[in-house]
């Protein structure tokens, strides 16, 4: 590619040397030792799913800090079984998070808003059944059961932090929440308004108009170093003009040269890896009908997921990629582990995360499967492209940037092994349905 994939074998090199074999990771596990470095890595995919804490889809994953029940204050229940279709809906924003982490004792999902579920709607777990290519993944790959969004709250600074490790747009004074008007972003209408939350964790209903002038994202270090990048989305209109992708809400991207980066429909990214297309940094988004989101009356999100992988997996392109596949936020549903506090922003409550790799590390004794245990956030998703295309950081940390205090996701890979050979994810719906489904033009979220 450029200078900037030998500035990573430097860094792999400077990794390799401080692992060593005598080096230990969180949990006190033997961190794999490093082989001479090369570039390993050529492609970072980002998959983004709806609305799931951790335990709600790996509740009883061995290994894992995932119990098959919760506190409902000092009663304990019995995780129930939910399935992705079911109609039930969860408020899920800033509010419902706080009271349901409840300073810490993760007792308060029972006071969460239900529309459509019985008392106790949130303390689930998706059936096996439904969850199982999300459990292939993890029993084959990494399981990150650490992951933490790095705010309190829904999809729009969820995503926003995806792409910008930061969700402050001065010091003190955050984005919360959502815009109150769609399509999110410079395509809203003229009168809608952001939420912000400030530094004593009030939100206020006077925030700026959602298209930011002045808020750098990682495009800005991947265009400068030259390394190509798509972001695939979901329509959400028949002519095209509208689309569901946070890059909407910067203005720079919006109405510059970086737009036509913004691809849709987000079935595109099949056909991109088959005819060879694939970008250096892909992020993929949901259509509606194939996102884990409660009420979207659909069970095809595992299989969704598992057709980007399996693409991946069977093309040239597999030897030299990391996929993450990550939840944007819990959606409302129980989890166990209480985030550590950051700053006024959060962390958010726990999520999922599945890291494929050909390199991804495997336990001890094991001929496939790990479950990291390392506290990651957002922010760590966006470190592994800095660390891969040899990229500076996004912003300082004094302006609100987390990408520099993030854990490395580096520690879920072992370059010291041969390049393990691809085994397809099983699932319910071949990547056909997906290539010839219609679009929905519902938007994904809308919080």
């Amino acid at each position: 590619m450029g200078s900037h994939r030998f500035a990573s074998l430097a860094l792999v090199a400077s990794l390799s040397s401080a692992v060593g074999c005598g080096s230990h990771d969180a949990t006190g596990g033997a961190l794999p030792v490093q082989r001479a470095p090369q570039p390993y890595v050529k492609h970072v995919v980002i998959v983004v799913q709806e609305n799931r804490s951790f335990d709600n889809l790996f509740s009883g994953f061995q290994g894992a800090d995932a119990p098959r029940f919760g506190f409902a204050g000092s009663r304990k229940v019995r995780l129930h079984p939910t399935r992705l279709e079911d109609s039930g809906d969860i408020e899920n924003n800033w509010r419902d998070a706080i009271g349901s982490y409840d300073g810490g004792k993760m007792d308060g999902f029972r006071v969460e808003r239900f529309y459509g579920g019985p008392r106790d709607y949130a303390y689930a777990y998706v059936p096996r059944e439904e969850s199982a290519p999300y459990w292939a993944m993890a029993r084959e790959f990494v399981l990150a059961d650490h992951m933490f969004p790095m705010e309190f709250g829904p999809s729009f600074t969820s995503h926003l932090t995806l792409i910008a490790a930061n969700t402050q747009i001065r010091p003190a004074l955050a984005e919360v929440d959502a815009p109150n008007g769609l399509p999110w972003g410079c395509d809203a209408p003229a009168r809608t308004r952001s939420l912000t939350l400030n530094a004593n964790r009030v939100v206020h209903f006077n925030g700026p108009f959602p298209c930011f002038g002045s808020f750098p994202t990682i495009a800005d270090g991947l265009d400068a170093a030259n390394v190509s990048w798509k972001y695939y989305a979901p329509p959400l209109d028949k002519i095209g003009g509208e689309v569901w992708s946070e890059f909407d809400s910067i203005r720079a991207v919006r109405y510059g040269p970086d737009w036509k980066n913004v691809v849709s429909p987000q079935t595109r990214i099949l056909r991109d890896v088959a005819a060879g297309a694939l970008a250096d940094v892909s992020w993929v988004v949901p259509d509606w009908e194939d996102s884990d989101h409660t009420g979207s009356g659909g069970d095809g999100g595992p299989s969704w997921v598992a057709s980007i992988v399996n693409a991946i997996g069977e093309s040239p392109y597999w030897n030299s990629t990391a996929i993450v596949v990550l939840w944007d936020d819990w959606g409302g549903w129980y989890d166990d582990v209480p985030p550590p506090h950051r700053d006024f922003r959060g962390l958010g409550i726990r999520v999922p995360c599945i890291v494929i790799s050909p390199y991804a590390r495997v336990a001890p004794g094991a001929k496939a499967g790990y479950v990291s245990h390392t506290q990651y956030e957002f922010g760590s998703v966006l470190k592994l492209v800095e660390e891969v295309f040899g990229l500076p950081p996004i912003g300082p940390p004094s302006a609100g940037f987390t990408d520099t205090r993030a854990a490395s996701l580096m520690d879920v890979f072992d370059f010291g092994r041969a390049p393990r050979a691809f085994v397809p994810v099983p699932a319910r719906y071949p990547a056909a349905r997906f290539l010839n489904e219609r679009p929905s033009y519902v938007p994904p979220d809308n919080d």
